[in-house]
């Protein structure tokens, strides 16, 4: 599977993106206490940025892409650290939430991550935890990421694969047959397909996280203050009969201790862009990259 057709397995999104940024919007106030997955992926970028750093650290301008309400941006730009940070979300919402608890010195870009308003070569490094999932176009916006780091730049993201909530996903099958609950994400192969089409020697990293929850309701009610709910086209516009919500919490499996635990299919990607000094190149498709000789 190349690249654009991987690409085009993966970028099945069916919410618009109008849709995905007032769902996150709305969830502004709820999503930090909710973010348990959120953190935990986002401290392991953190960690792989610091065993892989220079001596020195980060310099230069930082681009948290899908900043959401800005915690990784704040904890990005923590006294001592040599960088510009610029925190971007599709959210005009979120940002204004960002902006309000946040420190001035953070700039804060409302714009959509396959078309980002930043000038070539411009980062230092691009930081993006569980965003790219929600893209229409993931190959974009990778390419995107291309496009803007330096000689020398890294990009770290975060992301979810094909089996997330399955157990989840099949008590709603089991409750309420042929009707969606569950946001589809990509496929592990084409996932890696994509994303090594367009960053050659990127490093994926995938494994899965299990958390635990009081109930499946829980679990529910944690997506919803994410604004993680499903978004697919063909969800109910109208609150689920509470029997099928009965059906589905009778459905899910349990723990001896009561509790329900939920599946993460999580992957990592680090990569750094080639080449210490020089002209631009463009690839085979009339991409301007940072390949440098």
């Amino acid at each position: 599977m190349n690249a654009m057709s991987a690409a085009n397995v993966i970028g099945t999104s069916p919410a618009s993106k109008a849709d995905i940024a007032r769902g996150f919007g709305r969830a502004r106030t709820s999503y930090e206490s909710a973010s348990r997955l959120q953190r935990l992926m986002g401290d392991i970028l953190l960690e792989t940025l610091k065993q892989r750093s220079h001596p020195n650290g980060v310099s230069g301008r930082v681009l948290d892409l899908g900043c959401g309400t800005g915690w990784y941006s704040r904890r990005l730009a923590e006294p001592g650290a040599e960088v510009t940070v610029t925190g971007l979300d599709l959210s005009a919402d979120m940002i204004r939430h960002a902006r309000a608890n946040s420190s001035s010195d953070i700039a804060w870009l409302v714009a959509d991550a396959e078309a980002i308003p930043l000038p070539d070569q411009s980062c230092e490094l691009i930081f993006s935890n569980l965003m790219i999932q929600w893209c229409a176009d993931p190959g974009q916006v990778l390419r995107e990421c291309r496009r803007l780091l330096r000689p020398g730049g890294r990009l770290v993201i975060s992301t979810l694969l094909d089996g997330t909530l399955r157990e989840l996903d099949e008590a709603w099958q089991r409750a309420d047959p042929g009707r969606r609950h569950i946001n589809r994400f990509a496929p592990e192969a084409a996932f890696r397909s994509m994303v090594l089409g367009e960053l050659p020697s990127a490093e994926i990293d995938t494994r899965t996280l299990r958390l635990p929850y009081t109930s499946p309701l829980a679990l529910a009610a944690e997506l919803k203050q994410l604004g993680a709910g499903y978004k697919g086209a063909g969800r109910r516009r109208t609150a689920t009969a509470p029997g099928r919500v009965r059906a589905m919490c009778q459905h899910y499996p349990r723990e001896p201790d009561g509790r329900v635990m939920a599946s993460y299919e999580a992957a990592w990607v680090h990569w750094t862009c080639p080449g210490t000094g020089g002209k631009s190149q463009v690839d085979e498709r009339g991409v301007e990259n940072c390949r440098y000789g």
